[in-house]
């Protein structure tokens, strides 16, 4: 347990003026210090929550990151106004880490907090009236709606201003808050309220008065001759809690909702027995995870190969801090991290095991519960505030020693890490864009590691070139398996040479003749099929067929997208939407067509060439409600649905014994992309996906549509050969001076006016210049999409060699140069935002 620094622990309290800087949820460079009253000197620790002022108005939720007697030079130390936590809810190591995070990504450690920390951590302030005592209102004269109000305030003593919005009926209150303010009648005021609320359950039980068994008897006469409808309320109860059998089981009594659901019930009847003293009801306070025990006869048994591979893990490990696991799809990784998983938790440590994808947390978590039960947390996004608050909370009082998580987990209260599992940690959603820290889950799970002594097992079919290359120098453990789960062998890969298909005219609606009819033969053996295309709505724009006008975003430089089923244009980046147009804007022509082709497209044009086939699709728009993954992964399992149409999130780790044909689309738009990185993440992406067929005894099948089928990549994804793929790319970033043979670092300058963007990226690039050197720094350049939200941006990339670099003062440097920049005159409109490692 966290306890206050020894020097305070023998003085006498009131003696002891204390102060504490605390880690503010701002984007501000320092620690803010705050004097402790007195009364709290002896409660007070490191890694608590408070509340305090910033400014004049802010109210904040902070937390205390250090404890100290010296109060601050250039202000006077306001006064913490509460003390949220009597035990600290975040540990040493995780401020040592947020201090980590800060300096690396380049960012404050206030916005570490703020991404860190679960929102409902954090209070919120709400604007309360009350009347002033001192104020009479007979000669003031008044409207209906002010009186009206001033009356209730006499009654309910304080109102929200939503109450009072209700009561009145108005929209807007506003104008009257202010008039009776005015008018002195009223005081407004802040109240504070913490944003997690525990989960209540109300219950009822019988009074003491018939715990008695006399007593009870006597009740019970009654009841049969006069009131048949509350007996039967009192039999419901009897039959669930046998108190003539024990006495004692009436404690915790019975649900109420189990009353209310069952038809044969009065309410009225149990709420009566309330009022005359026979039942009371009472809260209590249940977890929102259900108690799952685990199953009694699971036993996990593991394959000669996956044995020996465990063995090997555990021999690196005492040798090296983190181990890559390079197992080809369906080689059974995730029995591995069960059996390690086991391993640790038996030594008494923790073990965090993140996952890219909230879709994957869905199929992985029900296996997991059957073997660790409630010993086991989840923590992801699509969880509510409360949910995330009581994860953190059980971390904490070591309720959850095992956490699956995306990569916000990574911020969890762990104190005793024994083991980070990064599942496929190749996957570019371990690093998060928006907001600040721009972290990599993956990197911050070593640097966990290396602050907790903890190990770590990065698995993945298709390794990134970085982490293979740190194996292949020895920096990192390296374990590879090469061979199927059971029987099960890798799918065979097909290309079909769209161009040909073309001449031949064999293609429906972007279906080439060999991938529909392979969909016909595969549901015709009541097996399964997965479609995938990396691109959701019904086609990228529409376009007049008249003069070629396109739909653009208002806010971006980009074509909006055609969602045809919601009747709409969307921006993907800004989220701005339209009604679908029914006549061109520029030219009034009707002739509209769309262009090109997403996940809706393919899932309505296969619905009418197979009309009898059971076609879904799992793509964002499909599964933005919270349990939609899961209720489509289990309608899919269950063999309800013949094909699944979807983006790169079917093609994350999921395993289905039925998916015997997976068929990819729009495969070039991938590999030629302007990136360097474009060639990896095909070869990931497009291999991922292929894994997904045959994942049993059959052998699957994967059809390609391709215009370049003798493309080297996928030639090698066809031939599942992803040493020759590395060794090719190894060589290219080598020679062009790419990751991981230097450190990138972009910065994006952003300005609604082109001019001021532009300006102001010449000016920061010439500043990086004068120490860094011209061949250092390249750009400034527009990126592809150079408008977003209205704003104008300009990129600059820092290459910096990883062997001659002293990583930390060029940081300095850099971040030095970006504040010069900002405080100039001309630029302190624009906006610089700096993204470490970006990918």
């Amino acid at each position: 347990m966290l306890k206050k620094p020894t020097m305070f622990e023998n003085a006498p309290a009131e003696r002891i003026t204390l102060f504490a800087d605390v880690i503010l949820p701002l984007p501000i460079p320092k620690l803010f210090t705050y004097r402790i009253p007195f009364e709290l000197n002896e409660i007070v620790q490191v890694g608590a929550r408070v509340i305090v002022q910033f400014g004049n108005k802010k109210v904040l939720t902070a937390v205390i990151a250090k404890l100290h007697q010296t109060p601050p030079q250039h202000y006077q130390a306001k006064y913490i106004l509460e003390l949220l936590d009597t035990e600290p809810i975040v540990t040493f190591k995780q401020i040592e880490l947020f201090q980590w995070l800060a300096d690396y990504y380049l960012c404050s450690i206030g916005e570490v907090l703020n991404v860190a920390l679960p929102s409902g951590m954090k209070i919120t302030s709400q604007s309360m009236i009350e009347l002033n005592p001192n104020a009479t209102w007979e000669n003031i004269e008044l409207s209906e709606k002010e009186e009206k109000l001033l009356q209730l305030l006499k009654e309910k003593k304080t109102l929200s201003y939503n109450e009072a919005a209700v009561f009145l009926e108005l929209k807007n209150i506003y104008h009257i808050i202010k008039s009776l303010s005015q008018k002195e009648l009223i005081i407004v005021y802040e109240e504070v309220k913490e944003r997690y609320q525990p989960k209540k359950v109300k219950k009822i039980r019988l009074t003491r008065d018939y715990l008695d068994k006399a007593d009870l008897e006597k009740l019970f006469k009654y009841l049969e001759q006069r009131e048949s409808k509350q007996l039967d309320v009192l039999l419901l109860y009897l039959r669930n809690v046998p108190v003539f059998r024990d006495w004692t089981l009436n404690e915790n009594g019975l649900e109420k909702s189990i009353f209310r659901s069952n038809p044969h019930i009065s309410n009225s009847s149990l709420e009566t027995l309330i009022k005359n003293g026979v039942f009371e009801e009472f809260e209590v306070i249940v977890s929102r995870f259900a108690d799952i025990q685990p199953a009694d006869s699971y036993e996990l048994k593991l394959t000669s190969e996956q044995s020996e591979v465990v063995d090997k893990i555990m021999d690196l490990f005492a040798e090296k801090d983190t181990v890559l696991l390079h197992g080809i799809t369906g080689s059974g990784k995730t029995e591995i991290y069960i059996d390690l998983i086991q391993k640790v938790l038996e030594s008494g440590s923790q073990v965090l095991y993140l996952l890219p994808e909230i879709a994957l947390t869905t199929q992985i978590v029900a296996r997991l519960r059957k073997i660790f039960g409630d010993k086991m947390g989840v923590y992801h996004s699509k969880f509510s505030d409360n949910e995330r608050v009581e994860v953190w909370k059980g971390v904490v009082q070591q309720k959850f020693s095992f956490v699956v998580g995306v990569r916000s987990a990574v911020f969890l209260p762990f104190d005793n890490l024994g083991l980070i599992i990064v599942d496929e940690e190749h996957e570019p959603s371990y690093k998060q864009q928006e907001p600040a820290p721009r972290y990599h889950a993956r990197d911050v799970a070593v640097m966990i590691a290396h602050l907790q002594h903890a190990k770590v097992l990065l698995g993945s079919a298709t390794p990134a070139v970085e982490t293979y290359y740190n194996a292949q120098i020895g920096k990192y453990g390296f374990v590879a398996l090469r061979k199927r789960y059971g029987n099960a062998q890798m799918p065979e890969i097909e290309l079909v040479d769209m161009k040909e298909q073309r001449k031949q005219k064999k293609i429906r609606q972007n279906y080439s003749e060999p991938l529909l009819q392979h969909i016909q033969e595969t549901i015709q053996k009541q097996e399964q099929v997965i479609l995938f295309q990396n691109r959701r709505g019904y086609s990228p724009y529409l376009n007049c067929v008249d003069c070629g006008w396109i739909p653009k975003c208002s806010n971006c430089n980009v074509s909006l997208v055609y969602h045809q089923h919601a009747g709409e244009l969307r921006c993907h980046y800004c989220g701005f939407k339209m009604a679908t147009p029914q006549t061109c804007f520029a030219c009034g022509s009707t002739k509209m067509k769309s262009v090109g082709y997403g996940t809706e497209k393919l899932e309505d044009d296969l619905k009418l060439l197979l009309p009898n086939a059971r076609i879904r699709r799992m793509d964002l728009d499909t599964t933005r409600q919270k349990n939609a993954y899961q209720n489509l992964i289990q309608e899919f399992e269950a063999g309800q649905i013949d094909v699944l149409v979807g983006t790169q999130m079917i093609s994350k780790g999921l395993d289905f014994d039925k998916v015997s044909l997976v068929g990819i689309f729009d495969t070039d738009r991938l590999l030629y992309f302007a990136d360097f990185r474009s060639q990896e993440r095909a070869f990931q992406l497009l291999t991922q996906v292929s894994g997904r067929a045959g994942r049993r005894e059959t052998q699957g099948k994967v059809i390609v549509q391709t215009n370049n089928p003798e493309n080297h990549t996928l030639q090698k994804i066809k031939n599942n050969n992803y040493e020759s793929f590395y060794q090719e790319e190894i060589l290219e970033r080598e020679k062009y001076h790419y990751p991981p043979f230097s450190r990138l670092i972009r910065i994006a300058i952003k300005h609604r006016e082109k001019d001021y963007a532009q300006d102001a990226a010449l000016c920061l690039a010439e500043l990086l210049r004068e120490k860094l050197g011209k061949p250092r720094v390249l750009g400034p350049e527009a990126p592809l999409i150079d408008r977003v939200r209205n704003q104008y941006i300009k990129h600059i990339l820092i290459k910096l060699e990883r062997e001659k670099t002293n990583l930390k003062p060029v940081k300095h440097f850099i971040a030095q140069q970006c504040q010069k920049v900002m405080l100039d005159k001309r630029f302190k409109s624009v906006q610089v935002v700096i993204d470490v490692d970006p990918i």
